[in-house]
C-alpha cells in the first residue's frame, strides 16, 4: 500500500510548506500492524534524489494562479506504479484540487489500482471524489476501517465493501452507497490505536525545510520536529470547526467527542519520537486541556523528557484561566514540560458572536486577558493570538471591536496576531448554515477555501472589504520585524 500526500498549492505571497498530516503515520501504523508493506510518499518534499531545495525555491505557477510545490506528475506515477492500493487523504479543502489531480492521473495510468480517500473534505464531497476515480472513501477515523478494506481487496479483484461500516463507495450498478460509522465503531480507548509510523515520514526533509504549519522559527535553521496528538475530539462544538458535524447521527459517527490517550501511551509515543532524533514536538490536540486534571497530570509526567514543545493548534483560553485570571498552576506545568510557543484562539472580541458561533467557550468581557498574557510572558512563552472576522451576520462595529482587542493584546506583550477570514468548510455546521441562508453555494471553488478569501456572499460586511481588512490588520497590528520575517519565506 502507498499512502500518497500530493504536491501542495499555495497563494502567491504566502509560505509554501508541507501539509505533513498526522493521518499518514496513523494509517501507516495500522497497515503495518496488519502485515502489509506500506510506504508514505509526500510528493511535496519527495525523497531520494528529488531536488528538495529547488522545489521549494522555485515553485511552479498553476493555471489557477496558485503556486505548486512538489515533485513532477511523472514522478508521482513512477512511485505509484509498484503498489496495489493507494490512499490519498483530503482533510484540507483548499488542497482538494491537488488530491483530485493525483487521483485522475493514477486512475488513467493504472486503471486496476484501488484508490482510497478519507478526511472531512473527502466525505463531504463524495461525488467529486468518485468522479475523479476513487473506489472508496472512509467516512470516519480509519485506522481499523482501512484494514477491513485491505482484507476485501485481498479476497477479490472486485472488492465488496458493502459489509464495512464507515465507508462510501459506488456499487456495481453505479449507485453511491453510504455505510455510516456507528457509535460502536468509534475508538473510545485510544490506547488501542496502533503506534503511528513516524519513521516512514521523510523527516530529514521536513527538518531541512523547517516549515511547520505554524509558529515562529528562524528561516534556514534545521528544526527536528514531529507532530503528536494526546487526545481526539473536543468538549466544544464551534460552528466553523469540523467537530461540529462529527456528532451522533452523522455519517462520521460521534468522533467529535473528547477522548484521551493514557499517560503511558503518550510517554511511549514521545520515546518513539526521541529515538527518531526529534527534538521539537508540536501538540496538535483540538483541546489539550479539555480535561484539566488529566492535562496537568500528563504535563507533570513529561517534565524532563527533553523536548521543546509547541501547541500551535491552540489551547482553549478558558483552560488557562482560574476565576477569570491567569492560572499559574497550568502555566507553570506547561513551562516545566518544555512548552515554548502557544497559540491563543480568541476567535472574536464580541460576546454575541462567541455565543452564537464559538460554543460560548470564553466570556471575553469577564476574562482578564491582560493578566494571562503578562503571566505567559513571565514564563517566557511565545504567544500568537488568532482572530476571526467575517461571520455571516457580523457588523463592521463588531469587526472593529475584534481588531481593537488584538491591538490591546499586542500592547500587553503578545508576540504576534493572526487574522482569519471565516471559511464555511465542508463538514462544519457553518457550511450547512451558510448554504441554508443563501450565503454560500455548494458549487464553490475549493482553491479559494482558505483564510485569505472571503467566500460567503450577503454578509453584512462585503467579501472584498473583509479581505482588505484582514490584510491591513495583519500588517498594521503586528510588529514590523515580524511582518518582514514572514515575507522572507513568501512565494513570489
Amino acid at each position: 500500500m502507498l499512502l500518497l500526500s500530493p504536491p501542495v498549492q499555495s497563494p502567491v505571497g504566502t509560505t509554501n510548506k508541507p501539509n505533513a498530516s498526522l493521518a499518514y503515520p496513523n494509517l501507516a501504523g495500522a497497515v503495518r500492524a496488519h502485515g502489509v508493506d506500506v510506504r508514505i510518499f509526500d510528493a511535496c518534499v519527495g525523497d531520494g534524489d528529488d531536488p528538495l531545495q529547488e522545489m521549494f525555491d522555485n515553485p511552479t505557477m498553476l493555471p489557477s494562479g496558485y503556486m505548486r510545490t512538489g515533485v513532477s506528475d511523472e514522478r508521482v506515477l513512477e512511485v505509484a506504479a509498484d503498489y496495489d492500493i493507494i490512499g490519498i487523504s483530503s482533510i484540507f479543502t483548499d488542497q482538494e484540487t491537488r488530491v483530485l489531480h493525483c487521483a485522475r492521473q493514477i486512475r488513467e495510468a493504472y486503471p486496476d489500482k484501488i484508490l482510497i480517500s478519507g478526511g472531512v473534505n473527502a466525505r463531504s464531497r463524495l461525488p467529486r471524489f468518485f468522479d475523479a476515480g476513487f473506489d472508496v472513501v472512509c467516512l470516519s477515523e480509519a485506522e481499523f476501517t482501512i484494514v477491513e478494506i485491505i482484507d476485501a481487496v485481498r479476497q477479490s479483484s472486485r472488492p465488496d465493501y458493502s459489509s464495512i461500516h464507515g465507508v462510501a463507495f459506488v456499487d456495481s450498478s453505479g449507485v453511491t452507497r453510504i455505510n455510516p460509522a456507528r457509535s460502536k465503531d468509534v475508538v473510545w480507548d485510544l490506547d488501542k490505536l496502533p503506534m503511528p509510523a513516524w519513521d516512514l515520514l521523510p523527516n530529514k526533509r521536513y527538518w531541512k525545510i523547517a516549515r511547520p504549519h505554524s509558529g515562529m522559527f528562524e528561516p534556514g535553521v534545521e528544526l527536528r520536529y514531529a507532530q503528536l496528538m494526546t487526545s481526539l475530539g473536543c468538549p466544544f462544538h464551534c460552528a466553523y470547526c469540523h467537530i461540529s458535524g462529527e456528532q451522533e447521527g452523522s455519517i462520521a459517527g460521534p468522533i467529535g467527542k473528547f477522548r484521551v490517550k493514557s499517560d503511558d501511551r503518550v510517554l511511549a509515543e514521545l520515546d518513539f519520537l526521541k529515538d527518531l532524533g526529534v527534538t521539537d514536538v508540536f501538540i496538535e490536540d483540538d483541546s489539550l486541556l479539555g480535561d484539566k486534571r488529566r492535562g496537568l497530570r500528563l504535563l507533570r509526567k513529561i517534565q524532563g523528557a527533553g523536548f521543546t514543545i509547541c501547541d500551535l493548534n491552540g489551547i482553549n483560553i478558558i483552560h488557562l484561566l482560574k476565576k477569570w485570571k491567569a492560572d499559574h498552576e497550568v502555566l507553570e506545568a506547561l513551562a516545566n514540560a518544555g512548552f515554548t510557543q502557544i497559540n491563543l484562539p480568541f476567535e472574536t472580541g464580541n460576546l454575541r458572536v462567541m455565543r452564537k458561533y464559538a460554543s460560548n467557550k470564553l466570556n471575553i468581557e469577564m476574562a482578564d486577558i491582560e493578566s494571562l498574557i503578562v503571566a505567559m510572558k513571565e514564563y517566557n512563552f511565545r504567544i500568537t493570538g488568532n482572530y476571526m472576522i467575517g461571520y455571516p451576520d457580523e457588523t463592521m462595529e463588531e469587526i472593529e471591536t475584534t481588531l481593537q482587542l488584538a491591538r490591546e493584546h499586542m500592547s500587553y506583550g503578545m508576540d504576534a496576531a493572526s487574522f482569519f477570514v471565516v471559511v464555511p468548510l465542508p463538514g462544519s455546521a457553518l457550511y450547512d448554515l451558510s448554504i441554508a441562508e443563501g450565503h454560500f453555494s455548494p458549487d464553490f471553488d475549493p482553491d479559494n477555501m482558505n483564510i485569505y478569501h472571503a467566500n460567503m456572499s450577503g454578509t453584512l460586511v462585503p467579501a472584498d472589504k473583509l479581505e482588505e481588512i484582514r490584510h491591513r490588520a495583519w500588517e498594521e497590528i503586528n510588529r514590523p520585524w515580524y511582518v518582514e520575517k514572514k515575507r522572507q519565506t513568501a512565494t513570489k
